[in-house]
């Protein structure tokens, strides 16, 4: 296996891609939205690098390595992506010999999380050794229309797109406007539950700073679906339930575990619901409590469950889209909004604490070969937000499920411990669920004397 090798599969792969041949550029004095345009300079080995841990290259190195990596911001000037191909991590357990890693960033603009599996399926093949005429997992794009990048240019589409952006984005507002409306007279009806949005203030609610960690703990798919037949519920439920008692765990053993439960904020794909369109991003949350203030863990991931099916409640509600809200306005307001927010950690003033955020995601049940090398394991890490500090990402793949985690490091200065913390919580959590029942005691026949 060599470099040149991945390099030339990656290259070949990314023409289906054109999205990751294009860049961003401004419209002079923020009137417009930035354009993607097609980068006439693109070069594939700016974005591809080739890298190696020292040695021994065990676990926590490649932890390390892949938090650094994820905490450098991209740069704005070219495509926004990179990848790593890293070698040398022959001393993790379970990883067969000779195996490399490959480290993949794209900003949030160009993709979502459900929409990052077709950047997975570009890069990845059925078969070790496929012809080279075999039809690739994605289906070629459109190619995106060749844009002038000069200012001109770009002027004269924000002066044709005055008119149609105005009014579009009025329509959407009277939109959420009247969606809120009829929200909030379900709600004074009692058919909807009470919207899950305050939560107690932690470490995680708090303006984030520039470096990161990265920490995940692996299991087999069969044992997690064995406690979801267990307590009658799904695999999600399961695993939010894990996630809990981790953080749990974490607050109290820190000594800030808060009297009531956290919030947890759980990313919903809108694909499904509103079909595909030609935004890159389409992605909603939605919020619930995680009942870290449950100490039993069957009773805790009860509560989990009733809080879930409440949440999905209101996945049709204006509150599931908040995110878009700020895209209602010309980039003229937004960015100076959301700079002054960031810039005074204004986070701090919000009265809804959320603790994290927790993602599911499902990778193909089947393997998959990059440039002929089998995918053994995938861990996805996440967006932190200013006022967010912890992200939780759940991936299952060829019957193993990882629970990852990144974390800002002034907030988790501790990952490996976390890690620990998930560990316990999943085995806790099992030996509630699967223990056998104690035999019943013998009843004692005798008498009393005085």
């Amino acid at each position: 296996m060599r470099f040149k090798d991945v390099l030339a599969s990656f290259e070949r792969r990314l023409q289906r891609l054109p999205l990751f041949r294009t860049r961003l550029v401004e419209v002079p004095f923020g009137l417009d939205r930035p354009y993607w345009v097609l980068d006439p300079a693109f070069d594939v080995e700016f974005h591809i690098r080739h890298i190696a841990l020292p040695h021994p290259g065990d676990w926590r190195q490649l932890c390390i390595q892949v938090a650094r990596l994820h905490a450098r911001a991209l740069d704005m000037s070219r495509p926004l992506w990179e990848v790593y191909v890293i070698e040398g991590v022959d001393r993790i357990p379970g990883l067969p010999k000779g195996s490399f890693a490959v480290y993949t960033k794209m900003h949030h603009s160009m993709v979502d999380g459900a929409g990052s599996q077709n950047f997975m399926a570009a890069i990845h093949d059925l078969e070790p050794s496929p012809p080279k005429d075999a039809p690739l997992l994605l289906p070629a794009k459109p190619q995106l229309p060749d844009i002038s990048a000069t200012d001109v240019h770009l002027l004269g589409r924000t002066l044709l797109n005055a008119l149609p952006d105005t009014v579009a984005r009025v329509r959407a507002t009277m939109d959420v406007a009247g969606r809120l409306t009829r929200m909030a007279v379900k709600m004074a009806r009692k058919e909807l539950p009470p919207a899950q949005m305050q939560g107690p203030k932690t470490r995680f609610d708090a303006p984030v700073g520039p470096n990161r960690v990265f920490e995940a703990r692996l299991f087999d798919l069969e044992d997690l679906k064995a406690l979801k037949n267990a307590a009658g519920m799904t695999l999600n439920d399961v695993a939010v339930a894990i996630v809990a008692g981790a953080l749990r765990q974490y607050l109290l053993a820190h000594g800030e575990l808060p009297r009531e439960s956290v919030l947890g904020s759980m990313p919903v794909n809108m694909r499904t619901r509103v079909g595909e369109t030609g935004d890159n991003n389409q992605v909603g949350a939605m919020t619930a409590k995680i009942h870290t203030d449950i100490a039993d863990p069957i009773e805790r991931l009860h509560a989990i469950k009733k809080s879930l099916d409440e949440a999905k409640a209101y996945i049709d509600t204006p509150l599931v889209e908040m995110s878009k809200v700020m895209g209602m306005l010309p980039p003229l307001l937004s960015k100076p909004i959301a700079s002054t927010y960031v810039r005074n950690q204004l986070t701090r003033l919000m009265p809804i604490g959320v603790a994290t955020v927790i993602t599911n995601v499902m990778g193909p049940p089947f393997p998959v070969y990059c440039a002929g090398a089998q995918l053994v394991r995938f861990y996805p890490l996440g967006l932190l937000n200013p006022g967010l500090g912890l992200f939780h990402a759940v991936f299952s793949m060829s019957g193993k499920v990882s629970i990852t985690v990144t974390a800002d490091r002034d907030q988790m200065p501790d990952p490996e411990f976390y890690g620990e913390c998930i560990t316990a919580s999943y085995e806790e959590l099992r030996d509630a669920l699967l223990a056998k029942p104690a035999p019943p005691r013998r009843k004692s026949v005798g008498r009393a004397s005085a």
